[in-house]
């Protein structure tokens, strides 16, 4: 694994493709409290980037424009938070989700276990530490935090490929990108104090 470190944006002439994993790191899980970190990103191709976010003020325009764009499918696990955050903080729409979570309960409903490290274990055989999860992101990265943010993105496109199989198998295909596509107004929802709240029970 290769690690590739910048502060506040991407560079201008960095190309990930058209299918990028990310993952997000934040003071906590609230995101009218607590601020956006780090920012992590992957082709697949064995090397992270990671995006430190520094100055809240200033906008990463590479950063969100390859977050806005349509063309490039996002994989993300538990797309639903990151995706708050990320529209919270920036007030800008990402669509062309993926979420390894969601897909993961569609067709692994032999378990209730659907953690990255989970995923990590039983379709791909690698077992990964989670010890820096709940560490301080807000200020400068240790060696080990580095590590571990690059792993959460490290993996995906594999996960995803293996549950793509699964969804086909178990016909849970267009169901999955039914919900992957409700991710963006779930966000909303979230964003505008539903959070805790199914509108959709009686």
């Amino acid at each position: 694994m290769k690690i590739k470190y910048y502060e506040n944006d991407l560079p201008e002439d960095l190309n990930l493709g058209d299918i990028i994993a990310i993952d997000t790191e934040t003071m906590g899980l609230n995101p009218d409290r607590d601020k956006l970190c780090l920012v992590q990103l992957s082709s697949g191709d064995g090397t992270c980037h990671l995006v430190k976010i520094l100055d809240l003020r200033r906008k990463p325009k590479n950063l969100i424009k390859l977050l806005k764009n349509n063309k490039i499918n996002k994989i993300f696990h538990y797309a639903r938070f990151d995706i708050a955050i990320l529209k919270h903080t920036y007030k800008i729409d990402i669509n062309n989700i993926y979420c390894t979570k969601i897909a993961s309960k569609l067709v692994r409903t032999y378990t209730d276990k659907h953690g990255y490290k989970d995923l990590c274990r039983e379709l791909l055989n690698k077992t990964i530490s989670k010890l820096e999860q709940s560490s301080d992101w807000g200020g400068n990265l240790s060696k080990d935090q580095k590590k571990y943010a690059a792993t959460d993105v490290l993996h995906l496109h594999k996960i995803k490929k293996k549950l793509d199989i699964m969804l086909l198998r178990e016909n849970r295909t267009k169901i999955a990108k039914a919900c992957f596509e409700f991710i963006s107004y779930r966000t909303d929802l979230d964003l505008y104090g539903w959070h805790d709240i199914d509108i959709f029970k009686h």
